[in-house]
């Protein structure tokens, strides 16, 4: 099992930068592959980004790629997601999740494991 703990949300402009950690408990966080979801108000969660377990493949949903990155240090046991040229749009509640898979998944029905989530909000 492992939890997680996702941390740097917070208010920002819109064209601004924020990075998104996402600390996870164990000793095998290199076993998961991970992703970032998002949920804002009166929505359904969806998909951001995801991570393999070596952090060698990535995949991005349309609406955020060039614009965010997703990373991964495994002695840290930590995954992160860089977000820049930020707009309204993007604001909602973030979460990583964590399956126990090589290559992982875009559907959120996937994933084992999720954080508490953190809030970003992009002003315009």
């Amino acid at each position: 099992q492992v939890q997680l703990v996702e941390s740097g949300g917070g208010l920002v402009q819109a064209g601004g930068s924020l990075r998104l950690s996402c600390a996870a408990s164990g000793r095998t966080f290199s076993t998961y592959a991970m992703a970032w979801f998002r949920q804002a108000p009166g929505k359904e969660r969806e998909f951001v980004a995801a991570i393999s377990r070596s952090g060698y493949t990535t995949y991005y949903a349309d609406s955020v790629k060039g614009r965010f990155t997703i990373s991964r240090d495994n002695a840290k046991n930590t995954v992160y997601l860089q977000m820049n040229s930020l707009k309204p749009e993007d604001t909602a509640v973030y979460y990583c999740a964590a399956q126990s898979v090589v290559v992982p998944t875009i559907s959120n029905y996937d994933y084992d494991y999720w954080g508490q989530g953190t809030q970003v909000t992009v002003s315009s």
